[in-house]
């Protein structure tokens, strides 16, 4: 539980810091949007990392943290997409999420 939790957490940060300038456009400098989206990243990775070691260290493949790791990443970004930049869901978000859904349980099964 403290794997996902900690994936969830740092899987937010790294949505803000990679996407949260395309709200409102071009209106700042790249090279401050870029400082700004490190700064963010970084606690993106204070989390990230313990994260996997702490899964790896309860018996988790590569494979499956990282799995889990996009599966997260589109839950998150999914919510991010409508709350933040005002976009809407489509079907074929929800197939794509499936299929990732499908890779999960096939990384999962039997372990």
């Amino acid at each position: 539980m403290p794997t996902v939790l900690l994936l969830i957490g740092s899987n937010v940060f790294m949505t803000i810091a990679w996407y949260w300038h395309l709200k409102g456009g071009n209106a700042k400098p790249i090279l401050l949007v870029i400082l700004i989206s490190w700064t963010i990243a970084f606690v993106e990775y204070c989390l990230a990392v313990p994260a996997n070691r702490i899964g790896y260290l309860n018996g988790w493949t590569p494979g499956q943290l990282k799995i889990t790791q996009e599966a997260i990443a589109l839950i998150v970004f999914g919510g991010f997409m409508v709350l933040y930049l005002g976009e809407p869901l489509h079907w074929r978000h929800f197939a794509a999420f499936a299929c990732i859904m499908a890779a999960v349980a096939f990384l999962f099964v039997g372990k």
